[in-house]
């Protein structure tokens, strides 16, 4: 088995636990805390909303130094989000980002709606917006859902292809990317197939 696909199945199990009320919260003591001092090497990137709701070390049942976590409104593959993912896979050696929506997402919501926002959130809701006219909204049984899951594609597909770094990794096996969809009230995160 590769290194991303047990990487997968260790955030699939972590992920089981929490769902199911059975979270160890490993590697969140001072020792662990002491370990990291001089170093780390996490597992996973994870590309998340900044929803307070949504944290994926909690979600993952994962510990101090798992995971790689870039949080930005919507999940959106920014400029500055994608530097981040850069310096994870370069310099950290991560094999796996995992770019997580979520069930009630504002930002999605927003983009879905049209209503035009102020200030800086616009050029947020303007990266959703594509995913949103793409998906089969109009015939889908939950509107926002289905915009929550195009976004995450569309997001993914973003890390996957950027130039001009993430998408020779991915090319050359060296970065998996993965889409996820994190169900508020079940506490369960699919995985998609990998981009």
């Amino acid at each position: 088995m590769s290194r991303p696909d047990v990487v997968l199945q260790q955030l699939r199990n972590g992920n089981s636990r929490y769902a199911s009320g059975w979270a160890l919260h490993p590697n969140q003591d001072a020792a662990r805390r002491h370990e990291l001092l001089h170093r780390q090497q996490p597992d996973a990137i994870v590309l998340t909303c900044s929803d307070s709701r949504v944290v994926p070390n909690i979600l993952f049942d994962a510990g101090l130094g798992e995971l790689f976590v870039i949080r930005v409104a919507g999940n959106v593959a920014t400029a500055g989000a994608l530097g981040s993912i850069e310096f994870a896979a370069l310099e950290l050696g991560c094999p796996l980002c995992v770019v997580l929506g979520h069930s009630g997402c504002g930002a999605v919501t927003a983009a879905l709606e049209g209503a035009p926002p102020t200030g800086h959130l616009g050029e947020v809701i303007d990266a959703i917006r594509p995913a949103c006219a793409g998906a089969q909204i109009d015939v889908a049984d939950d509107p926002l859902k289905a915009a929550v899951r195009a976004n995450v594609e569309l997001q993914a597909a973003a890390v996957a292809g950027a130039q001009p770094v993430l998408a020779p990794l991915v090319a050359a096996g060296r970065l998996r990317v993965v889409g996820a969809y994190y169900d508020l009230a079940s506490g369960r995160v699919e995985l998609a197939a990998p981009q």
